[in-house]
């Protein structure tokens, strides 16, 4: 297992990840242009609002930049890119579309490397997160992701301290304080996410050494904050790989999710029948429970990705 604590930079993280998913659709036919104008909707119903999140299609094949995932967004019917960070976010209005969730940039570092967990990141990331936020109220961008961090206290140091959940819980409390006040005077919601720490064979399937990895542990912190502008970010591919059950989650969770990420497990590819996730049922249980916010479609394709989105989308539009 790679040590959680290597060295890792965001660009280092995604030329890894695009380098494997390149790898794995290298014998496939060519992928064809994204949002051509000729692409017929996925969405009927619409009564679950879905997003694309870029940053998986930006990796395969062609490498979708940001326009073309606008474009393949406006042909499948849906309404919102997401996971852009403040500098991405203009590009959005000649589209139309909006973004569902915004990302922090934590260069050179990904952004769930360092979090709330730890006080020593708390300077720079309140200033971070505060600006994030001051850009997704000018961009109307309701939401904007949070992280606990790693339980290493020196996550580029393999001999530091692991912190004790507990402890590590508490500093969350208190550094997501800092900073969740800001986000209420703005009308923002900030969005805890779980990520899996099991799965270590790609950088962006899982998250070894990240503390946040059950459900239950996020939503303790979320309750503890004690903020409407604190939900969970309920990513239902993390949550399988921990700990499963997903659709008594939805239910026991339903006050507390704020946004929602799929992806295809094991592996976190397509939503299709190489996987063990079914996604209708969770789609109606999320509507069963009054949930209105959006369900970001965020798996690595390893096919022509315009084709795995409309099935993806399609399943998910209940």
């Amino acid at each position: 297992m790679k040590n959680i604590t290597d060295p890792i930079t965001r660009r280092a993280m995604l030329k890894r990840a695009a380098g494997l998913v390149a790898a794995g659709a290298a014998a496939l036919p060519a992928i064809a242009r994204a949002g051509d104008g000729s692409r017929t909707a996925a969405v009927r119903h619409g009564r679950i609002r879905q997003s694309i999140v870029h940053w998986c299609f930006s990796m395969a094949g062609e490498h979708w930049s940001l326009e073309q995932t606008c474009r393949a967004a406006v042909d499948l019917g849906v309404d919102s890119v997401e996971l852009l960070t403040p500098d991405e976010l203009p590009a959005l209005e000649a589209y139309g579309l909006t973004c569902a969730i915004g990302q922090i940039d934590m260069s050179p570092d990904p952004p769930f490397l360092r979090g709330f967990n730890n006080p020593a990141f708390w300077p720079e990331l309140t200033e971070i997160t505060r600006k994030t936020i001051d850009a997704a109220e000018a961009h109307g961008v309701p939401s904007v992701i949070c992280f606990t961090g790693f339980s290493a206290v020196d996550p580029h140091d393999p001999s530091s301290r692991e912190m004790d959940p507990e402890e590590g819980a508490a500093h969350c409390v208190e550094g997501l304080k800092k900073v969740v006040g800001y986000a209420e005077d703005k009308g923002v919601t900030l969005c805890l996410e779980n990520l899996n720490t099991r799965d270590d064979s790609h950088p962006m399937k899982g998250h070894p050494g990240y503390q946040g990895d059950r459900v239950d542990y996020c939503v303790d912190i979320i309750k503890r904050v004690g903020s409407p502008r604190l939900k969970l970010l309920f990513d239902i591919y993390h949550a399988q790989i921990m700990e499963g059950d997903i659709i008594r989650r939805i239910r026991d969770h339903r006050d507390s999710i704020g946004h929602v990420h799929t992806a295809g497990n094991p592996g976190r590819h397509e939503l299709d029948d190489t996987q063990e996730l079914n996604y209708r049922p969770m789609m109606e249980a999320l509507l069963e429970v009054g949930y209105t916010g959006y369900v970001g479609q965020e798996f690595l394709p390893t096919r022509d990705p315009y084709q795995g989105l409309h099935e993806a989308i399609t399943l998910c539009d209940v």
